[in-house]
């Protein structure tokens, strides 16, 4: 073991400006607030795709080290629209991040830690003092081991502090929305459908083009399973392309290619695992590992790919089952040239027009155009570079976007949602001139004529019989403008059959935090023991589960198809064998249970909780399994 002086910061951390402003604590925090606590400093930029890949890192180590760790994010704003207090808030609620943020917008907590790009992150010992940074993603694998050992050293000492901060999560005064930040839509026209990514609601409603509601792809509970849209799980879901009754699916942070069969009611996973790469190239669809797609566009038997996370585009073969780059060198820049050598920025939409794919490059704030042969180029519409942002209309280069997100070609015009800019746009890919259509450049939520209507960064576009259909997703609203008349208008949703009715997240339920267990690698097993009150058993006639998931990379593995496990019928402790490997994570389990008295199966009562062990899987430990144990509380 590392010797404990090693767990010492030498440099003094400096404190936060006492007039920053604050989301998720209800005051300001000063680091005399956190002394006795490790603090993880998480410098980051909402927009950038980087910092959105170390949020489940971050929250992996929250959750193993709830009340001994404290994730301050340090939001540093690259965009202007980012520095604005009410747009991070939007950003922590679509996130969903509780722990507290402050707004550096003047960069000032950034110089005091010579921060040097996005994310950056900085570990502050129980003393305030620096004790660790580092740049890029990976944070799990950057901080895990020493946490750990700083945890044990300074509970040794006496001077770690494990009473829960009182915090104040944006989430409590935040209602409750029939759509949760649309990220895109696409309209059927033959069909008279319309396809609306409910991206935080982890789901895919179908609707008439007047807004009925027809089906709903997806539980809304995050998650990457297969089956029936009822049981299926998506996570964050945006870009999508029809193929007959087939619906492509750019599933962003399961990091995989989705298809829905709207006949039989299906979803099947086409490409990726759940888990993100980097520099992968071309594989088998089935053993592809993707980084973050964001939007998808059909040509012929091939489906593109924008692959925000790799700066690239990416095309997968329909008939062949292949998949691999397509464009963009993986280097993120603004850099025209062949498809393999060119540089993109985050490409977060796609359109077509079938004889070359338009993209929206966000992070360069660009419009661009690539080939649709392997061997042509990529260029450049409108953009000037990765910080030349704002809101200018005319003629490249003097244009200027403001991180723009969506696009779609239409009768011989090209639409973009200026996101940043809380505008749509039109793009002459000819003059390379940009002009606004709707929007006044001001955050809000106004029908209208296009000079006075508002959105609230939009992301996505769709169009129709002369309407464009509009994600306006900080608003939970699709918009629909009449091209002709330029008029906006809310979609009002029609939902006869309830089928917009949320199944509750797991982050809504009561959480059980049960103590650190340690078990040796090899077979093991999940024991889970429930206690009922006395005179109560399971009704055997209702649908109890327990639906099991892990927090952390490979350090268990669990059957396909023993990730829910019904109760009915069975005796406890009710057991799951699983593969467990070297490393550390949290088990988390969903848990569903109807019981009722032995002597009234008439009246039946509803235990719903989510449990959750932090595990360490190392070849010193003694239990060959992990032991969960649940006693429910004995109703009034």
């Amino acid at each position: 073991m590392a010797s404990p002086r090693n767990y010492y910061g030498n440099v003094r951390a400096p404190d936060f400006p006492p007039d920053a402003q604050w989301l998720n604590t209800g005051r300001p925090l000063s680091l005399a607030d956190l002394r006795g606590k490790l603090v993880l400093l998480d410098f980051w930029t909402y927009g950038c795709i980087n910092c959105m890949h170390i949020i489940p890192d971050l929250k992996r180590l929250e959750a193993q080290y709830p009340d001994e760790l404290v994730v301050i994010g340090v939001h540093s704003a690259k965009f202007a629209n980012e520095g604005d207090l009410e747009n991070i808030r939007q950003i922590a609620l679509r996130y969903e991040l509780e722990h507290p943020i402050v707004n550096d917008r003047d960069f000032r907590i950034w110089r005091a830690y010579a921060a040097r790009a996005w994310p950056t992150t900085v570990l502050i010992d129980p003393r305030g003092r620096v004790l660790a940074a580092h740049s890029g993603e990976r944070v799990w694998e950057a901080y895990q081991a020493l946490i750990a050992d700083a945890v044990r050293q300074y509970d040794a000492e006496g001077i770690l502090d494990r009473t829960p901060l009182d915090l104040a999560p944006e989430r409590l005064s935040t209602p409750e929305t029939g759509l949760r930040f649309p990220g895109k839509v696409l309209v059927d026209e033959p069909g008279e459908r319309l396809f609306i990514a409910d991206t935080n609601h982890h789901r895919i409603v179908v609707c008439d083009l007047d807004g009925t509601v027809r089906d709903v792809i997806g539980s809304s509970a995050s998650g990457l399973q297969d089956g029936p849209f009822d049981a299926a799980r998506l996570n964050r879901p945006q870009g999508m392309a029809l193929d007959g009754e087939r619906l492509y699916i750019a599933d962003t942070e399961n990091h995989a290619i989705r298809v829905a069969d709207l006949q039989a009611r299906t979803l099947e996973t086409v490409a990726g695992d759940g888990t993100l790469t980097y520099g992968a190239l071309r594989s088998r669809a089935k053993d592809a590992k993707l980084n973050s797609p964001w939007d998808v566009v059909l040509v012929g038997r091939s489906l593109y790919i924008a692959m925000a996370g790799t700066h690239q585009l990416w095309r997968l073969d329909l008939d062949e089952g292949m998949i691999g780059p397509y464009a963009g060198s993986g280097r993120e820049a603004l850099l025209d040239g062949p498809l393999e050598r060119a540089g993109m920025a985050q490409p977060s939409g796609l359109s077509t027009d079938g004889t070359v794919l338009f993209v929206a490059d966000s992070e360069a704030s660009a419009v661009r155009t690539a080939d649709l042969s392997p061997k042509g180029y990529l260029r450049t519409i409108i953009g000037e570079g990765l910080f030349e942002f704002g809101d200018v209309d005319g003629t490249w280069p003097q244009a200027r976007l403001q991180h723009a997100l969506g696009i779609t070609y239409y009768q011989g015009t090209l639409y973009v949602a200026d996101t940043y800019n809380h505008k749509i746009k039109v793009v002459d890919p000819t003059t390379a001139t940009s002009t606004t259509l709707l929007g006044t450049g001001r955050p809000g939520w106004r029908d209208g004529a296009g000079d006075e209507a508002e959105f609230y960064e939009p992301g996505g576009l769709s169009e129709a019989r002369g309407l464009l259909y509009i994600a306006d997703t900080n608003n939970h609203a699709v918009r629909v403008a009449d091209l002709a008349t330029r008029r906006v208008a809310t979609l009002s949703l029609r939902d006869p059959e309830g089928r917009l009715v949320e199944v509750a997240p797991s982050e809504a339920l009561p959480v059980l935090r049960l103590p650190e267990q340690r078990v040796r690698p090899g077979r093991g097993r999940i024991q889970l023991q429930v206690q009922l009150p006395e005179g109560y058993k399971v009704n055997d006639d209702a649908p109890s589960t327990i639906q099991w998931r892990t927090v952390g990379d490979g350090f268990l593995t669990l059957p396909a198809d023993k990730t829910a496990t019904e109760l009915v019928g069975r005796s406890f402790p009710v057991e799951v064998e699983v593969d467990l490997r070297p490393g550390a994570g949290v088990l988390q389990g969903e848990l569903a249970l109807y019981y009722c008295r032995e002597t009234d199966v008439g009246l039946c009562l509803i235990e719903q909780t989510q449990v959750e062990v932090p595990v360490v899987v190392t070849e010193d430990a003694e239990p060959e399994g992990i032991t969960v144990d649940i006693a429910i509380t004995p109703p009034a």
